[in-house]
């Protein structure tokens, strides 16, 4: 038995989209992803005006992996070409497997347009083994009442389990590859202790507060990269915080990836742009 350490921490960069304030911690200069994890957006948190124009994610493909979107404030209405419809509200959370190719929607609800007010949502990118990147297209829409709360230490902290199992209790979203995905709310002072993690990738990004890993402090808009050996990781909250924390099995194979695809060979990626461009991921909405 042995704790994780980190090896390095990663700022996020700035990369704003128009005016949708973003950040982006991998990939970034010296790390390409966290095996499965390939990529994180953190939109906001800003605040838009009445009458403004919304998110600027219209309908575009993707294939071969998961998109993992946590709305932690504001409204996302998702579209796609298999005909999953939905509009998600502060703290829920939209899990969709892209598979064999998807053409979805990411945008503001016309509530949300005419009233404006606060957004902060955060994209993970999951990649999926070869043989699952041609797998049926699939969405989960999760509303906060329907993502369960488990608390520890002595209510200190609180994990929002969005899949995998924690204390006994099952995540609603059932992972093709046995990803583990959750936020957790931690006051300071609250301990957060995970096992099992041998051969096994975590994902740990600060959103808001600070965090001890010992020896290491890990400030707000930071990814924390792990080392491979550990199976137990234990976090401590500095400040009240709010976390992004999921862990898998990585996949371990080559990662080809061109703007919304993600395969494993540049041959593939060559197939995929014929199939969208064929009209092969779905009808066109």
């Amino acid at each position: 038995m042995s704790y994780k350490t980190i090896q390095r921490l990663h700022p996020a960069m700035r990369d704003d989209i128009g005016d949708l304030i973003t950040q982006r911690p991998v990939p970034g200069p010296h790390i390409h992803q966290v095996d499965p994890f390939l990529f994180l957006n953190h939109h906001g948190p800003q605040v838009y005006p009445p009458h403004n124009g919304g998110l600027p994610f219209g309908p575009h493909p993707h294939r071969g992996f998961e998109t993992v979107t946590f709305i932690l404030d504001g409204m996302l209405a998702h579209r796609d070409s298999a005909g999953h419809e939905s509009v998600i509200g502060p703290g829920g959370v939209q899990w969709m497997t892209a598979g064999r190719g998807i053409v979805h929607a990411e945008i503001s609800p016309r509530e949300f347009m005419e009233n404006g007010g606060p957004l902060e949502i955060l994209q993970l990118w999951v990649n999926l083994p070869p043989a699952l990147k041609m797998t049926a297209p699939r969405y989960v829409g999760l509303q906060r009442d329907q993502i369960p709360v488990v608390e520890t230490d002595s209510g200190r902290v609180r994990v929002h389990l969005v899949s995998g199992e924690f204390e006994g209790v099952k995540g609603p979203v059932d992972s093709l590859t046995g990803v583990f995905m959750s936020t957790v709310e931690m006051q300071a002072g609250g301990r957060l202790y995970l096992d099992n993690l041998l051969d096994r990738s975590v994902f740990l990004y600060v959103v808001r507060g600070v965090v001890t890993i010992a020896p290491d402090t890990v400030s707000p808009f930071h990814l924390a990269e792990f080392d491979t050996v550990g199976d137990e990781l234990e976090i401590i909250a500095e400040k009240d915080c709010v976390l992004l924390l999921g862990h898998a099995e990585p996949i371990r194979e080559p990662v080809v990836a061109h703007g919304p695809f993600v395969m494993n060979t540049r041959e593939e990626i060559n197939q995929a742009i014929l199939d969208y461009q064929a009209g092969r991921f779905g009808d066109p909405f």
